[in-house]
């Protein structure tokens, strides 16, 4: 019978580190040709959104659909696994905790690949939810000694270095602009929901590697064409996905800024056809917009230890 797992579930279940391991390993797949991945589609209503994506892991033998709405209320998340052999429903994740990860997950991946192998301070616009989640993703792939937080909102960056400083064992502080966030770091992160750029080309300094994480609809521009400009190498989990959504490159595309073959895909650094990093000179940007092989990824290793260890509730539902 397929189990249904919650948020308490995969936090007992999967680290960020083993996220990590597991969101790679999709992306190892998808650069051998071994994935499917379906770019997220939305349905516009007049209170709310509907979000559908869709992926196949053909190495994991699982496929699986991750839907969710977002309405005034707030934001609902369900992701259901299949078994890739009979069709069968494995499991159901509920809740928001695993997509937190999975996202966060992406970002270390793109810091593993593209950022310098010392890097140790961060740079963080943005303290919502998600913002958690990247802060997670970087320290599980790099030695993070301190951490520098800017949000338009000073208690909610407040409320997350507080807690995440005690959580991850690292320096955490508030900063009063963006500017001072992104000063003599090593690593960026976007991570918000704006429509106008947050982080200007004219900030960035040589070596340093960006994680934009908060653009994902055509009509949000977190970074402006300058940060485009200047960036050395240009990545994307899915440009696919990125060519429908990434407002963050649309624009600058559109103006001639950069050109689509000018960007690589995460899959291509994951399994060595591309370098993330030349030089500990150059500035490289990750792209990232949330693709459905990640969810997939996340949602199936949940669902092997949960099935090692006797947990969720399983479903009274007949093959």
């Amino acid at each position: 019978m397929p189990l249904l797992l919650t948020d308490k579930e995969v936090n007992e279940l999967m680290s960020m580190s083993q996220c990590v391991d597991a969101v790679e390993d999709a992306f190892r797949q998808a650069g051998e040709g071994k994935a499917w991945n379906r770019p997220r589609s939305r349905i516009r209503m007049p209170r709310g959104f509907h979000h559908l994506m869709a992926g196949y892991l053909a190495d994991s033998e699982v496929f699986g659909v991750k839907t969710y709405t977002s309405f005034r209320a707030g934001t609902r998340f369900i992701t259901m696994l299949y078994d890739a052999n009979n069709g069968d429903l494995l499991a159901t994740l509920q809740g928001g905790r695993i997509g937190q990860m999975r996202t966060g997950a992406v970002s270390g991946i793109g810091t593993k690949h593209m950022s310098r192998e010392d890097s140790v301070t961060v740079g963080m616009i943005g303290a919502g939810f998600q913002a958690r989640g990247q802060i997670e993703g970087i320290c599980a792939v790099r030695d993070i000694k301190s951490v520098k937080v800017f949000d338009s909102a000073q208690e909610f960056a407040e409320k997350m270095t507080r807690e995440m400083s005690e959580e991850l064992g690292v320096e955490m502080n508030v900063v009063e602009t963006a500017q001072e966030a992104v000063s003599d770091v090593d690593i960026i992160i976007t991570m918000t929901t704006s429509r106008t750029p947050v982080l200007l080309g004219e900030w960035l300094q040589p070596g340093q590697h960006i994680n934009a994480a908060g653009s994902n609809h055509w009509i949000r521009q977190e970074v402006d064409d300058n940060v485009i400009k200047m960036a050395d190498r240009i990545v994307v989990d899915s440009k696919e996905d990125a060519q429908i959504e990434a407002g963050d490159l649309l624009f600058p595309i559109e103006r001639g800024r950069v050109m689509w073959s000018g960007i690589h895909e995460l899959a291509d650094l994951v399994v060595g056809n591309v370098k993330g990093r030349q030089s500990n000179e150059e500035i490289t940007l990750l792209e990232s917009q949330g693709i459905a092989l990640s969810d997939i990824a996340a949602a199936n290793y949940v669902y092997q230890r949960a099935k090692e260890k006797g947990l969720g509730l399983e479903l009274p539902m007949e093959s």
